[in-house]
């Protein structure tokens, strides 16, 4: 059974934008995630047999891991893939191979925590899943004795993000004022990552490029900052843009919730 726990810290500073969003005018193309082929992993589980996976996590989405989307299909990778913090909201196929036990069907996993020791140390792609995903993978009612294996050998690749009904979000962090904000981008479709972030003041035509910081949470330090904010955000698989205009309204609030009105799907 597993065991080991990751450290995943959550800083309680959320923030959602809810605002008119626009693509990027460039008439850019249609990128795809150039990650289509099945590699070779590791994978193990924790938490509950039949559980939903960790609270919170090393991205910092906090208990929006507990409630779908997210919900089940949460998973903490190594290093490799966590990339710092900026994997974090890719979405991965993750299969088994043992054909006696292992279904044919992959379950899909979303970034929200890393595993930094034991199985996900020394440069090795490893897969921490939770319970219920995990078990997911077995032929029907085999679940528990997949379980009973600890570490598998696992086949793994890319898949494009899908939130149905449900628009890029933003959440501004706790602790954010007129000098330090701090945003939080939830709901991504497609690449699902953030490479990075730019957001520009109100009456202003310059962009000023945000600072990654942990996990999934981004930061711009000046000011006073005045509102409204549009934001920018180019994603980090495949450089795609995306621009939402006057997301954060002028009397914006630490911990509120504003969703744009676009998605890259």
């Amino acid at each position: 059974m597993m065991h080991h726990r990751r450290s995943g810290q959550f800083l309680g500073l959320h923030f959602f934008f809810v605002a008119f969003a626009s693509l990027s005018a460039t008439g850019q193309p249609i990128h795809q995630l150039s990650d289509l082929h099945w590699q070779p992993a590791t994978a193990t589980w924790y938490g509950s047999p039949e559980g939903d996976g960790s609270d919170g996590g090393a991205c910092g989405y906090g208990s929006l891991v507990d409630v779908r989307p997210l919900k089940a299909r949460v998973g903490a990778v190594s290093p490799i893939l966590f990339k710092n913090g900026e994997g974090c909201g890719a979405c991965y196929k993750v299969k088994c191979l043992d054909r006696g036990i292992c279904s044919r069907r992959a379950v899909t996993i979303i970034v929200t925590d890393e595993c930094p020791g034991g199985y996900c140390s020394n440069g090795r792609t490893h897969f921490d899943l939770s319970g219920a995903a995990f078990g997911r993978m077995a032929i029907s009612g085999n679940g528990a004795a997949l379980r009973n294996r600890g570490e598998i050998s696992v086949v793994f690749r890319r898949t494009p993000c899908k939130y149905p009904g449900k628009n890029i979000a933003f959440h501004v962090n706790e602790g954010s004022t007129d000098y330090w904000l701090s945003l939080l981008v939830e709901f991504e479709d497609g690449d699902g990552d953030v490479g990075s972030m730019h957001i520009r003041e109100a009456s202003s035509t310059e962009w000023l490029e945000m600072k990654h910081i942990w996990g999934a949470n981004w930061c711009i330090i000046g000011g006073p900052l005045r509102g409204p904010f549009s934001v920018k955000l180019m994603t980090l698989s495949t450089g795609r843009t995306l621009s939402a205009r006057d997301v954060i309204p002028r009397n914006w609030s630490p911990k509120a919730t504003y969703t744009s009105r676009l998605n890259f799907y």
